[in-house]
């Protein structure tokens, strides 16, 4: 039997997540999910997308998928007003989509920057754009914009992400100004390093496990579980007075 909590306030609500079909965002579509909330997430991952909307909808469970790519800001704006036509206007919205592909910033382009700030940071900003006249209509609703520990941090090999993430929090807290008298609140979730699949294939080697042992105050590591619980909360009505604030999620990391 679990011990983690349950939202009332989750049951039937309208979600939309960017990022769903992988990672932190399949486990953000599942808690959800698994907490009666309706559903929506875009992927660019057709068939692992389509697969588990299909597995989670034949458990009895609210989830539709579109396939979308998130920098094609007009494609991206019509699936959430897809998923608003089915489930109604999203009342959370979990900004979740990224990548952390690394780089060496000599080798950097303004091509490959504005790509980089398109996928990290700009599908962001225009997500918010289409939920909220829904939310302002409703007079209610939570934006969370996923950040990193990567900036706080300093990691090496991927500056144009890191900027991208540190630039999510300001992101947060502006909107939480702009759209706080609205009843909208508007907050950063920080993971520290999460073992997805793709952490565990490329990057979580020997020297990397010594790393997070020595590192994390906690024992264990961070999991994307632990980080959807902790959208779960920014969600619902418990974190009804909560706005412009950065919640990190990363084994109490030394340093971040």
């Amino acid at each position: 039997m679990s011990q983690t909590a349950r939202y009332p306030s989750l049951v039937d609500m309208p979600v939309v997540i960017s990022g769903g079909a992988s990672g932190i965002g399949e486990a953000l579509v599942r808690n959800f999910a698994a907490q009666g909330a309706r559903v929506g997430f875009v992927d660019i991952q057709d068939e692992r997308g389509a697969a588990l909307a299909t597995e989670l909808t034949a458990s009895g469970h609210t989830v539709r998928f579109t396939r979308c790519d998130i920098t094609d800001t007009s494609a991206y704006q019509a699936a959430i007003g897809g998923f608003a036509a089915v489930h109604g206007d999203a009342l959370a919205l979990v900004n979740n989509a990224a990548h952390d592909q690394r780089h060496d910033w000599q080798d950097v382009t303004p091509e490959y920057w504005d790509d980089r700030m398109a996928v990290n940071l700009k599908h962001a900003f225009f997500a918010i754009q289409a939920v909220a006249p829904g939310m302002i209509k409703a007079e209610r609703g939570s934006i969370i914009n996923t950040g990193s520990i990567s900036w706080m941090i300093m990691s090496p090999k991927i500056p144009v992400y890191e900027t991208a993430k540190a630039a999510t929090h300001g992101l947060s807290r502006g909107m939480a100004r702009e759209l706080g008298k609205h009843g909208i609140r508007v907050n950063s979730l920080v993971p520290g390093w999460v073992m997805t699949e793709r952490q565990l294939t490329h990057w979580v080697d020997e020297a990397a496990e010594n790393q997070i042992d020595a590192t994390q105050a906690l024992a264990g590591r961070v999991k994307p579980d632990d980080i959807a619980r902790m959208a779960l909360f920014l969600a619902a009505d418990d974190s009804a007075m909560v706005s412009a604030q950065q919640f990190i999620v990363d084994g109490g990391w030394a340093n971040s």
